[in-house]
C-alpha cells in the first residue's frame, strides 16, 4: 500500500472543509500545523516530542483527531544538490511506517532551507533563543504547509 501523492492529486481529492497538516520532522521534535477550512493559512500547532515510533504516531494521529483532515505534507529534507541523504531517507521511512497505521495520503514537499527561512524570521521578530528553540518545528512545518497551500491554489485557478 502506497499512500504517497502528488500535490496534483490531492488537489483533486479534497472536498470543501477539509484540511490538511504539516510535518516537519526532526529528530527530538515532530513540527505540526494545520491549515484552515479554505486551505489558505497554515496554523503552527505545538510540537510532539518523539519518543519510539508507535508513540510518536499515536500522539500525532490523537492530536489531529478532531480535524477534517484530508492528508499530511511532509517535508522533505533533500540535500541542496537535490540528492536524498540520511534525513530524507528517515522522512521516507516514517512515511512507509505511518502507512500501516493510516490510509489517509502523504506528499512529499521539498523543505531545503525552510528551518533557515524560519529561523531567520525569528531572529528578524527579535524572537529570544529560548522561545525560537521550542517554537521552530512547527514554525518550519507551517512554512512548508503554507508552499504546498499556495501551490494548490494556484493549481485550482488553471
Amino acid at each position: 500500500m502506497n499512500n504517497a501523492i502528488t500535490i496534483e492529486e490531492i488537489t483533486d481529492r479534497l472536498a470543501y472543509g477539509q484540511v490538511l497538516a504539516g510535518l516537519d520532522l526532526g529528530e527530538k521534535t515532530i513540527g505540526l500545523a494545520v491549515s484552515d477550512g479554505q486551505l489558505s493559512f497554515a496554523h503552527a500547532r505545538p510540537v510532539i516530542a518523539r519518543k519510539k515510533f508507535s508513540q510518536d504516531a499515536e500522539a500525532l494521529l490523537a492530536s489531529l483527531a478532531g480535524d477534517p483532515l484530508a492528508g499530511f505534507v511532509i517535508g522533505l529534507p533533500n540535500n541542496l544538490d537535490g540528492s536524498a541523504g540520511p534525513r530524507a531517507q528517515a522522512t521516507r521511512a516514517f512515511v512507509r511506517n505511518m502507512q500501516r497505521v493510516t490510509a489517509l495520503p502523504f506528499i512529499f514537499w521539498d523543505e531545503r532551507l525552510s528551518t533557515v527561512a524560519v529561523e531567520r524570521a525569528m531572529i528578524d521578530a527579535d524572537v529570544s533563543r529560548a522561545k525560537r528553540a521550542t517554537k521552530i518545528d512547527s514554525a518550519a512545518a507551517a512554512f512548508i504547509l503554507q508552499g504546498a497551500l499556495d501551490r494548490i491554489a494556484m493549481l485550482r485557478k488553471r
